[in-house]
């Protein structure tokens, strides 16, 4: 098996409430998320993704439907940071992705893992699974 990775990015913002730095603040970030996949690699005369182990098209078109749509623009807080929860609410249309965790950058690479996982698992019956996410704020 071979490994594929494929990087998109997005912007969101968070805090990180009980931080004794700025990170307590409300702020933004642009993410860089990379997506790596391991699988046999197609050898099927006639297929599309015939010499690929899957098309990055595809790769970033599910990692879009699933999570980088939902998180791109959006502000992810603490489920447990009422304060901001409910500032957030009171704005009409605002994006406000809702999270059982603080949004560190760990967090966030957690959840992103856990909601990705199923998405690519043996997709298009193939042998393709999500080995790992890498998230970098900037």
């Amino acid at each position: 098996m071979l490994t594929i990775t494929r990087k998109m990015e997005f912007d969101a913002g968070h805090r990180i409430p009980d931080h004794s730095s700025q990170c307590r603040n409300l702020h933004g970030h642009r993410y860089t998320l990379q997506i790596t996949l391991t699988g046999d690699v197609v050898q099927q005369d006639g297929e599309s993704d015939n010499g690929m182990i899957m098309d990055f098209g595809d790769i970033k078109a599910l990692a879009n439907e699933h999570l980088v749509n939902l998180w791109d623009h959006s502000f992810i807080v603490y489920e447990k940071d009422y304060i901001i929860r409910n500032f957030l609410e009171k704005l009409p249309g605002h994006k406000t992705v809702v999270i059982d965790r603080v949004p560190t950058v760990e967090n966030l690479a957690k959840i992103a893992f856990d909601i990705l996982k199923d998405v690519y698992h043996d997709r298009f019956g193939r042998t393709l699974e999500l080995k790992k996410v890498t998230l970098y704020e900037t």
